[in-house]
């Protein structure tokens, strides 16, 4: 996370939304919000309005509930997974109309990951499906039929697989070129995953379940002796319900998101042992979401308390909290690196 915004040299440079830090939340009050990360200044809100037009149905709140966040590469896009429908937005642009609508779900879309180069798009959803969606052309590129319920997908960083996790507890390999489940994980029998990491650098794998344990996984290369997937440990991350787990940047820890009201922060040694560093406590509801900087510093987190928190790693403290939701936050998406 940079330094505050110095002054603009000129006026033309004022006029301009500074693009250094995205910091975006979704609710169930059917409102995305971008936030000014350091004065905690709600800078622009896409809502629901009478005319609709923001692409979405008025009436019936299901239609507009925002389930998930992300922000493209290059900080021009921002998807969002809103009921059945991805809507995806022109983050430089005032309009609150989506630029593009993909319309291909039959129910809830849980995940939103852009491919690195940003012509892609991956959704999964309650379905059971996971689609790959062309940004260019807007059209369905590909879909996978997982055959249960997807919580969550996220993409390999060699940008050729994805892994995904289900209601059903499973975790799947999809080769993207071959279009196959290529492995298959079930470490905890049917219980639900509802949550899954990759280790920006692909060497690491860790899945979180209903039950609020987290299981871990070496990756290792194809081409090698040894299984894809190694399992290196486990552990118990919350007693309750658990909504997310991810991995800082640098891959030096993890947090999980629970409906304890807590955020814990796990640190990873060499040999794959996760240690509780801090809980982060403050939120008074669930957390469903978090986002970390790039640098690893921060943390930013959303809770049913309907506020999002912006917390310091170093010392576990609240440095900013933003208030403006009138209803649970739900999910959240940070980018503070080059664009």
């Amino acid at each position: 996370m940079p330094s505050q915004t110095s002054v603009p040299k000129n006026a033309a440079a004022a006029a301009r939304p500074d693009m250094s830090v995205i910091l975006v939340t979704g609710s169930y009050d059917k409102e995305i919000r971008f936030w000014e990360a350091w004065s905690g200044i709600c800078s622009r809100t896409i809502e629901r309005t009478r005319s609709g037009e923001t692409g979405l149905m008025v009436h019936g709140a299901p239609e507009q509930q925002i389930n998930r966040l992300a922000i493209s590469p290059d900080k021009r896009l921002l998807a969002a997974g809103i009921h059945k429908k991805v809507c995806v937005y022109e983050i430089a642009s005032p309009s609150s109309s989506p630029a593009i609508t993909f319309d291909g779900h039959n129910s809830n879309v849980t995940s939103v990951s852009f491919h690195s180069e940003g012509k892609w798009l991956v959704t999964g959803s309650e379905d059971g499906t996971i689609k790959i969606w062309d940004l260019r052309s807007t059209h369905l590129h590909r879909n996978y039929d997982n055959e249960a319920p997807v919580n969550d997908v996220v993409v390999h960083p060699n940008q050729g697989e994805l892994i995904s996790c289900d209601q059903a507890g499973r975790i799947k390999q999809w080769d993207l070129s071959e279009n196959i489940c290529t492995h298959e994980l079930t470490p905890a029998g049917d219980i639900p995953m509802r949550s899954i990491s990759l280790a920006s650098d692909g060497s690491c794998l860790v899945a979180g379940n209903n039950k609020g344990r987290c299981y871990v996984w070496k990756i290792n290369d194809e081409r090698s002796d040894l299984p894809r997937f190694q399992a290196v440990t486990k552990f118990q991350a919350h007693n309750k319900y658990l909504t997310r787990v991810l991995f800082s940047p640098d891959v030096k820890y993890l947090a999980t998101c629970s409906a304890d009201t807590t955020v814990k922060i796990w640190s990873i040694s060499l040999n794959y042992e996760f240690k509780l560093d801090k809980i982060l406590q403050g939120h008074q509801r669930w957390v469903w979401d978090c986002a970390f900087s790039a640098d690893s510093a921060y943390l930013v987190t959303a809770s049913s308390d309907h506020t999002a928190r912006l917390w310091e790693m170093a010392s576990g403290e609240t440095v900013r909290q933003y208030n403006g939701h009138h209803k649970a936050a739900v999910c959240c998406a940070l980018h503070d690196g080059a664009g």
